[in-house]
């Protein structure tokens, strides 16, 4: 039985400390606040991923990156953060360490994750929304991570997750890697995720060295997750696509989530824009 189905007390139990943040994202200069839950989830495990993971500062960790991520946006300065802590991929990462294994796949190297890609051929439908996470290297005073690639994935509107869950099964969409440009910003198009039961809303992701590593399923920097802000699921969720999201919104808090429960401050996403014209989430992501 895998760990995310032993139900709260086991998740409780397996919860550790957390170093306190240094210093919360200075260059976005937005107001972060708390965020959301939703459908028949169970509860994650705390337990970070069981995959390898290469220490920040190694020599792995520096190997040699691939081509940037395209027509990024140039990011201003930004402060030096506490490292993003490990946290659990969850049941459905999809990078091979818990069933199908996306990262080998051709297509997957892609900057809107909307769609599906290959044989599949579904769209994931909802509010758009931009994420711009800055790779920062910690044991370089927070110098950008240049060509570092991230993995990014989450759940749609219906709080299912591609490859493994209901509808989505046979899909997927919301699952995509970028490499780093020269600032450190890796950006994805995609949907405003619904909320299911059990967790504070989020979005999966997984730092690597290099576009080849993790499009090779190695040398895993961290896995992490980001929490989204409470403001934006409560005006997220009012609007037509996101079911039972909103009810699903007050059954939980970040600070009783098994997972952000020891301190989310380093993880909570910055936010801007609206459902209209589409969202922007920030967050500088310190390996």
């Amino acid at each position: 039985m895998d760990e995310h189905d032993l139900g709260l007390t086991h998740d409780l139990s397996t919860l550790v400390g957390r170093r306190q943040v240094l210093g919360l994202l200075a260059g976005f200069g937005l107001v972060s606040v708390v965020g959301c839950t939703g459908s028949t989830k169970a509860t994650e495990s705390k337990s970070p991923s069981s995959r390898p993971v290469t220490p920040a500062g190694s020599s792995s960790a520096a190997a040699s990156a691939s081509t940037p991520a395209a027509n990024a946006t140039p990011t201003a300065a930004v402060s030096c953060v506490d490292a993003i802590p490990h946290e659990t991929p969850g049941p459905f990462p999809g990078d091979g360490s818990n069933g199908p294994n996306i990262l080998t796949s051709s297509g997957i190297v892609r900057r809107d994750i909307r769609n599906s890609f290959g044989s599949a051929s579904g769209v994931a439908k909802g509010v758009p929304v931009t994420i711009n996470l800055t790779i920062t290297d910690t044991g370089k005073n927070c110098a950008a991570r240049a060509g570092a690639a991230v993995y990014l994935w989450h759940c749609d509107t219906n709080g299912a997750y591609s490859m493994y869950d209901g509808a989505a099964v046979n899909e997927n969409y919301l699952r995509g890697v970028q490499a780093a440009d020269s600032s450190g910003l890796v950006t994805f198009k995609s949907v405003f995720p619904g909320a299911y039961p059990g967790r504070w809303p989020h979005m999966h992701f997984e730092v690597y060295p290099s576009l080849g590593q993790a499009t090779q399923a190695a040398t895993l920097l961290i896995t992490s997750q980001l929490a989204l802000p409470a403001d934006a699921c409560k005006t997220v969720y009012a609007t037509k696509g996101y079911g039972g999201s909103l009810s699903n919104l007050g059954q939980t808090s970040l600070d009783s989530d098994n997972v952000f429960s020891d301190g989310y401050d380093n993880q909570l996403a910055t936010v801007t824009g609206d459902v209209k014209s589409g969202l922007t989430m920030a967050l500088v992501v310190a390996v």
